[in-house]
């Protein structure tokens, strides 16, 4: 049987591997983290003894079936945690694991990768106390710290509600969740969120959770500022009726939606396109995955939709995989899979439009907000460049006059601010500025990195 190299160990990959080992393929799975299960379903260090149940709620099932179905194929796959995969060429994935590098042929090629979060850069967001959203959930989920005691919950995103309920289950003081989306923006998306009707169900269980908590709530808000010297201090914020606002806080979870880990599949050959609700660019594949000839993409790598849509993509992608190697595959498994997986799609595209990214806001982000923190590159950089003879007409010519997305984070976290702003100042549409061109390696290397003989 031809090689299939998977990369990511989350509910998609995890899903994909599962099918391929059901069918007696024995594939190679690429995982960056030490330990299987992705963001979602990260497992906590070992030893630490972590009220899942808890923490996941009705989620806590789903988590131990994922994590027991790695147990029951480990030995019949190719596990490799901790190693980066940070190229695709020619039929290689280029991988590094400590100071090894190893290449590993394949045939076919599942992309799993995941997401990370979106970011909006606004004023205090780089002190120290501010974290992401996903960030805060890592600390929380792999090791069972808090980011802070008093933790304001910033942002456009339907992990604010679930982040933190999750802190305050560890004994946090959740000072306030703002979102900046207006609740009657969330009431226009509803016919879309009924797409997938527990989900949309689990969702509002959350903000219920909240609100009979005491934890104040608010949306639609305005101006957001994080306020500190040497740290997180506290939040300024308007309200959607116009009166500002501060809470204390000693620090910030930040999220504005998710952006998928694209470049591994651009540098493999995949078409990129931009999608006008999400506001950002994705993979193009079928819903199947297909992408390309012996590539596949599943999971939010390929399209936000969360966990369990990620696990339906990663069957499906595994599926796609034998039956493009002429394999019998179950049909009408197939057409489940695809029917559950299309509706999740529809309910997170309805998530896009309750959750907005407030793209608007950028148009106001006053010149000495640092929007790239590797380069050190301001909002008024930007500007400045966008403004200058042949400036930054795209974002790749934007980069190269200003070092904006030359850094550790190759842009993952200002690529799209930093686009945003430049189509606010010269009056253009954002999807003229295209996005950052992936470039080996995706992620840095070690120093001591050396190719295996």
């Amino acid at each position: 049987m031809p090689e299939v190299a998977i990369v990511g160990a989350g509910p998609a990959g995890l899903s994909a591997a599962s099918v391929l080992v059901e069918h007696d393929v024995k594939p190679v799975l690429i995982d960056e983290g030490k330990r299987p299960g992705g963001q979602a379903y990260r497992s906590p260090a070992p030893g630490l003894d972590l009220p899942i149940d808890a923490l996941l709620g009705t989620e806590s099932g789903k988590y131990r079936r994922l994590h027991a179905r790695f147990a029951a194929i480990a030995e019949r796959l190719d596990y490799r945690p901790e190693t980066l995969a940070w190229n695709v060429q020619e039929g290689k994935v280029f991988t590094v694991s400590g100071p090894r590098i190893v290449t590993i042929g394949y045939d076919a090629l599942i992309l799993a990768p995941g997401a990370v979060d979106r970011l909006l850069p606004i004023k205090g967001w780089t002190l120290p106390g501010v974290y992401t959203l996903g960030g805060a959930q890592v600390f929380l989920k792999d090791q069972g710290c808090l980011v802070g005691r008093r933790i304001a919950f910033c942002g456009s995103s339907p992990l604010l509600y679930l982040a933190a309920l999750q802190c305050r289950m560890m004994g946090a003081v959740v000072v306030a969740v703002l979102d900046t989306t207006s609740f009657s923006r969330k009431i226009g998306a509803v016919p879309m969120l009924l797409a997938s009707p527990r989900t949309f169900a689990r969702g509002l269980s959350y903000l219920a959770k909240l609100r009979r908590s005491g934890i104040p709530v608010r949306h639609g808000v305005r101006s957001l500022e994080v306020a500190g010297a040497k740290g997180v201090e506290g939040v300024i914020y308007r309200e959607s009726s116009g009166e500002v606002r501060a809470v204390a806080c000693d620090a910030v979870a930040l999220g504005f939606g998710l952006r998928p880990e694209f470049q591994l599949a651009e540098l493999a050959g995949c078409e990129l396109r931009y999608d006008a609700i999400f506001r950002q660019w994705f993979p193009v594949c079928d819903l199947d995955g297909r992408s390309a000839k012996g590539l596949y993409a599943a999971g939010d790598g390929a399209a936000i939709g969360g966990a369990d849509a990620a696990e339906l993509s990663g069957q499906l992608a595994a599926y796609a995989v034998l039956e493009d190697r002429g394999l019998p595959v179950p049909q009408a498994r197939l057409r489940g899979l695809r029917r559950g997986l299309g509706r999740l799609r529809r309910f997170q595209r309805g998530l896009a439009s309750a959750f907005a990214w407030p793209h608007a806001w950028l148009a106001d982000t006053p010149d000495d907000v640092i929007v790239c923190r590797c380069e050190g590159v301001t909002a008024g950089d930007v500007r400045r460049v966008a403004h200058a003879e042949f400036g930054g007409s795209e974002i790749n010519r934007l980069k190269a006059l200003s070092r904006l997305g030359m850094g550790r984070c190759q842009g993952r976290f200002c690529a799209l601010s930093a686009a945003e702003l430049s189509a606010a100042a010269l009056g253009r549409p954002h999807a003229d500025f295209g996005r950052l061109r992936g470039q080996a390696p995706v992620k840095p290397l070690p120093m001591a990195a050396r190719l295996e003989p």
